[in-house]
């Protein structure tokens, strides 16, 4: 097969990916729009403990999900010349999915009195202002999409996680009319995102040079960060999180776990040659320190000391 043979089938496997990337947006767009405001109930039977048991989650999450704007303007900065298709995701029909959670919950930590976490709706940070103009170099954009689409990767997946033991929890409380129209719906949306960002990624990943993908591989582990934290404050609320939701109470098993299920599909694209290897180590790592801060500020030591017989 000649040279240019290989090219024109590499370009025609290209735009049926493409292709397939955007019948799942046009998809996501029309089964899941919004939720309609007037859908959930916020009817509860005992709001002070739902605050009490479950307050560090409903605050942490809301802001994460309100953030999406900002998020919006990062990748529009991030990323000089996407591909339709990404746009037609993040602006179109992310967002707003996104948005609208956000309201959603915001309302109902309003409802139940927990203080909100203030959410970042416009400051973007110089290293994200300096990787987006590197962007504009041959190449660096697609290792900047390829970070988006991991940063996405485990973005869902932790959603994912903390959705569904957000759920176990309420029905645990009696709360089963938020449980089944707050959460339920909420986690709904996510499996559809996190399908968008691994038919992306791998479709990049394939497409990408030696140096691009050490230069990835490099990025990835120094830049790594729990979902929605981007200082110490934010990481030990992350913690926080996780103790309310049971994910790292275990002790170092239980998180390494979690951090296997967080990091799994990019392992998997990036790191399967490493023989062993079951997660990034620095997954782990970054979901440790959130455990840590957390203990610290409450004066106490991660992992709290286990009774005898437990």
């Amino acid at each position: 097969m000649w040279l240019s043979d290989v090219t024109v089938s590499r370009r025609r496997g290209r735009r049926r990916e493409d292709s397939r990337l955007a019948d799942h947006v046009d998809r996501l767009g029309e089964e899941h729009p919004p939720i309609p405001l007037g859908s959930v109930d916020y009817s509860m039977k005992k709001p002070s403990l739902l605050a009490e048991r479950f307050g560090p989650v409903l605050a942490y999450m809301t802001r994460v999900e309100l953030e999406v704007e900002r998020n919006v303007l990062e990748l529009n900065i991030l990323l000089p010349d996407p591909p339709e298709v990404d746009r037609h995701f993040y602006a179109d029909v992310w967002m707003p999915q996104e948005t609208r959670h956000g309201q959603i919950l915001d309302k109902l930590q309003n409802l139940i009195g927990v203080d909100p976490h203030e959410p970042n709706l416009a400051d973007v940070s110089f290293s994200l202002k300096f990787l987006g103009a590197l962007g504009r170099m041959p190449g660096v954009q697609d290792v900047s999409r390829m970070l988006y689409y991991l940063t996405g990767l485990a973005t869902e997946r932790s959603a994912v996680i903390a959705y569904n033991k957000f759920h176990a929890g309420l029905v645990g409380l009696g709360e089963r009319a938020i449980a089944a129209t707050v959460i339920a719906p909420i986690r709904r949306q996510e499996p559809g995102h996190f399908a968008y960002y691994q038919m992306a990624a791998q479709q990049l990943w394939d497409q990408l040079s030696g140096w691009q993908k050490w230069l990835t591989r490099g990025l990835r582990k120094r830049t790594f960060e729990v979902v929605g934290a981007y200082n110490k404050r934010q990481v030990a609320e992350f913690g926080d999180v996780m103790e309310a939701l049971k994910m790292s109470d275990g002790g170092e098993a239980e998180l390494r776990e979690y951090a296997r299920q967080v990091g799994r599909a990019e392992h998997e694209l990036m790191w399967a040659h490493r023989q062993g290897m079951r997660v990034p180590d620095y997954v782990f790592k970054s979901l440790k320190r959130a455990a840590v801060l957390a203990a610290e500020r409450k004066g106490e030591i991660w992992p709290a000391a286990q009774p005898a017989g437990s």
